[in-house]
């Protein structure tokens, strides 16, 4: 007889190992755990160097009766992200990982502010709310019309300095950690599946592009979408949006989901427009040393 997992936070280095205890637990809900599910699928088929050579680390968390009820997944130098925890799991979370250098924590509203909370007691870091997130999936698809002039295509290895540069723009303007190093990683993974489309003007420039990650659990999520400033207002955003949901569709995904940020009225509006309706609202918080004196 097997015995049951002891209850309690059990961490890993091993996505194998991982997604052989949660694996279930995940794929039951796959928007919900959209982030994790595509970022194991990431490593598994990459590598762990796809998101950066700062190691990585898992936690699966069981329950009194053995059964899965949370995980964490943490690809350094990227912030915590944490399945639905309550005050009490989140507390527990903040023990296990202490003496780590956790510089953040993600995941839907309520977990990430009591994983929040408990590290601010546990540490005495610093916490401080830094973004709010909408979770969308895809219903029916409308896209924009008129649509901008010029036409989508799949982004390839002669685009991979430009998707570096935009990638690396994406991130500056959104805080996300990761640096040049890491949207070099992140467009080589993406050109290996077609993971890009981009928006050519009419005379075949590109101005726009979206990204989706590899499908797992039946879900695909599309990020990130970017248009250099410049180049912003003129429709080219929920074009290539559309096209990127209408082709994932088109390859078998069973949901097509994406993230915004509930501070941008202009992007919610947008994907609000073109089918997308809200799942579930995600935030961010972010940790520093406490100030001296």
């Amino acid at each position: 007889m097997t015995e049951s997992p002891v209850p309690g936070w059990h961490l890993t280095a091993d996505v194998d190992d991982f997604l052989a205890r949660a694996g279930g637990y995940l794929r039951a809900e796959p928007a919900l755990h959209t982030v994790v599910l595509s970022v194991t699928a990431s490593l598994r088929e990459r590598g762990p160097a796809v998101y950066g050579a700062q190691g990585q680390l898992f936690g699966v968390l069981y329950g009194p009766d053995g059964g899965v009820s949370g995980t964490f997944l943490w690809t350094k130098p990227f912030r915590l992200h944490v399945s639905p925890l309550d005050g009490e799991q989140a507390d527990a979370l903040a023990v296990a990982l202490q003496g780590r250098a956790v510089t953040g924590v993600f995941g839907v509203d309520s977990a990430s502010a009591a994983f929040a909370d408990a590290w601010q007691s546990r540490t005495g870091a610093v916490a401080r709310r830094a973004v709010e997130q909408r979770l969308y999936r895809l219903g029916d698809l409308t896209p924009p019309l008129p649509a901008p002039a010029g036409r989508p295509r799949v982004a390839t290895e002669a685009d991979r300095e430009l998707l570096v540069r935009w990638r690396t723009a994406f991130d500056v303007d959104t805080g996300t950690p990761g640096g040049a190093s890491g949207s070099q990683e992140w467009a080589d993974e993406r050109i290996s599946y077609g993971g890009v489309t981009l928006w050519e003007s009419a005379d075949g420039v590109p101005v726009s592009m979206a990204g989706v990650t590899r499908q797992a659990a039946g879900a695909v999520r599309v990020a990130p979408v970017y248009t250099p400033k410049e180049l912003r207002g003129r429709g080219y955003a929920g074009a290539v949006t559309a096209e990127v949901s209408r082709a994932a569709r088109a390859a078998g995904a069973s949901e097509v989901l994406l993230f915004t940020d509930l501070a941008n009225a202009t992007s919610n509006g947008l994907y609000l427009r073109i089918g997308y309706r809200p799942v579930r609202d995600f935030a961010v918080h972010t940790f520093t040393a406490p100030e001296n004196g």
